[in-house]
């Protein structure tokens, strides 16, 4: 199911994927960063709901993508709940690639962290907020791909896994994306994010604060010009601010519930 549309000229639904993003393409990317915000969102069965970063690389049909975030993923998973998950592909979602260490690729260092397990606590709505920082970033002396999740190592991707991400990214997605294995071009009543739409704000929408990413110097930097990608907007949306001068950095709100008033079936 596992997939990203990496053609942003040709966004659709058509094959069972929405998506809620941001971008930065065209560089040369070394890491990305965010903090995003944990949420259980109701997700049908077999669907999934990710909120995660893609570093990318290549053609679409031959893509390289090292990938992490949370994921609630009913057709995929053992919880059924919101959990970490990391991903990877060397060959635009064909054959190699897979989740967590479901195969040989994403080596873990870090044995206490434990992929594929449920989040505790979660944000509730109107309530109290919980949020994890993510950052997937080049070793510049051994070439693999890092994942740190709360300044933590967990683990890496080695760097032979791959053909184009050998060197750095060309592309950085923020954000998220449901997923079906039957697509039908009908949106299901499976929720991006907390459920609720980036227009009612803080504590009820999800949201991706202080958004960073490594140039080809490996210097950290805020993203500017960030292009943004909705193939739904009446099923899940996303709400950008950019001045990175604010408490949150570059952040934005995303998501929505699905089948709704105004996402009709």
């Amino acid at each position: 199911m596992k997939r990203l549309n990496l053609s942003k000229n040709d966004v659709n639904s058509e094959d069972g994927h929405e998506y809620a993003i941001v971008s930065l393409t065209d560089g040369k990317y070394n890491g990305a960063r965010a903090t995003i915000n944990l949420w259980n969102p109701t997700v049908v069965d077999p669907d999934a709901s990710f909120s995660q970063i893609w570093l990318a690389a290549g053609p679409d049909e031959d893509a390289n993508t090292v990938e992490a975030g949370w994921m609630v993923n009913k057709g995929g998973s053992f919880t059924g709940q919101a959990e970490i998950f990391t991903y990877w592909t060397s060959d635009g979602y064909n054959k190699r690639g897979c989740y967590n260490v479901k195969c040989i690729g994403f080596v873990q260092t870090d044995k206490i962290f434990l992929l594929g397990s449920a989040i505790q606590p979660v944000s509730t709505y109107d309530g109290q907020q919980h949020d994890i920082k993510v950052e997937i970033k080049k070793d510049m002396y051994t070439g693999s791909w890092v994942l740190c999740i709360s300044d933590m190592e967990v683990g890496f991707w080695p760097q032979d896994l791959f053909t184009h991400l050998r060197g750095p990214a060309d592309a950085i997605d923020w954000g998220g994306e449901t997923g079906k294995k039957v697509p039908d071009g009908r949106p299901t009543s499976t929720q991006m994010g907390s459920g609720h739409f980036p227009s009612e704000g803080y504590g009820k929408a999800s949201y991706f604060r202080n958004l960073k990413f490594l140039d080809d110097e490996f210097n950290e930097r805020d993203p500017e010009n960030l292009n943004t990608h909705v193939t739904r907007p009446e099923c899940y949306d996303l709400v950008l601010n950019e001045d990175p001068l604010t408490t949150y950095g570059v952040n934005f709100f995303y998501g929505g519930p699905g089948i709704s008033a105004q996402c009709a079936n």
